[in-house]
């Protein structure tokens, strides 16, 4: 079964989701707090989406965010915000989620958004696992086990992060559009904001550039997009 982690601490919500989930062929886990989420994870290895609410009476979304994202985990983060709370849409992605979902949000949005981000968690190994590796400067990305060093240091990368380091690797000097990236690693069905895409690749930045706030390798083509190069 597909399962997928819902943490709402909201019954009413909480339940909603999963009927929908389970109508749509996933295996919800539920949990109403953050404590209680981390259990279910450690319980449940084959979890691989997770939908993590930001408010919650204990610890908060954020927070488990970053202890799954600490622990080493690779699966795919989604968090629920508040229409109002724009900054928590940037501060769940940058503690590591993956997307994120604001309320109230439609069943089929929902779903969409998990189809698409358990395929990126799993569904494209067969695929590359005889591709190799890719070398760029100091970078090796190894495409069977989905890793990436710089200078032979592993680099821990979410998939979604993973899967933006290989379309510029793949793509060397393109200046790729926002688009083009978010059609590539999201997905052409993809609901959300083209800021998914900036929020994604600061992040990246964080871990893999010298220097953060003087880019080297992922530059800025401003107004259109991003490309990869020294």
């Amino acid at each position: 079964m597909k399962k997928v982690l819902v943490l709402e601490d909201e019954s009413s919500i909480r339940s909603f989701v999963v009927i929908n989930l389970k109508r749509s062929g996933y295996e919800p886990v539920e949990a109403e707090t953050g404590e209680k989420a981390l259990e279910e994870l450690k319980k449940n290895p084959d979890i691989r989406v997770a939908l993590l609410d930001v408010m919650l009476p204990d610890i908060d979304g954020f927070e488990v965010c970053r202890r799954i994202r600490a622990s080493g985990s690779k699966i795919g983060i989604i968090m629920l915000t508040a229409k109002s709370q724009e900054m928590d849409k940037v501060t769940g992605l940058m503690t590591g989620a993956d997307d994120y979902v604001t309320k109230p949000f439609s069943p089929a949005e929902l779903t969409a958004r998990i189809d698409a981000l358990y395929r990126r968690t799993g569904g494209e190994e067969g695929e590359e696992s005889v591709s190799g590796e890719l070398v760029s400067g100091p970078f090796k990305l190894n495409t069977r086990n989905r890793t990436l060093e710089k200078n032979g240091v592993r680099i821990r990368l979410t998939q979604i992060e993973y899967s933006i380091m290989k379309l510029f690797m793949d793509n060397p000097g393109k200046a790729l559009s926002r688009e083009d990236i978010l059609n590539s690693v999201w997905g052409r069905d993809y609901f959300g904001e083209l800021k998914i895409v900036d929020v994604n690749i600061r992040r990246l930045r964080i871990k893999i550039e010298d220097d953060p706030t003087i880019p080297s390798y992922i530059t800025t083509v401003w107004g259109f997009g991003y490309k990869w190069g020294f």
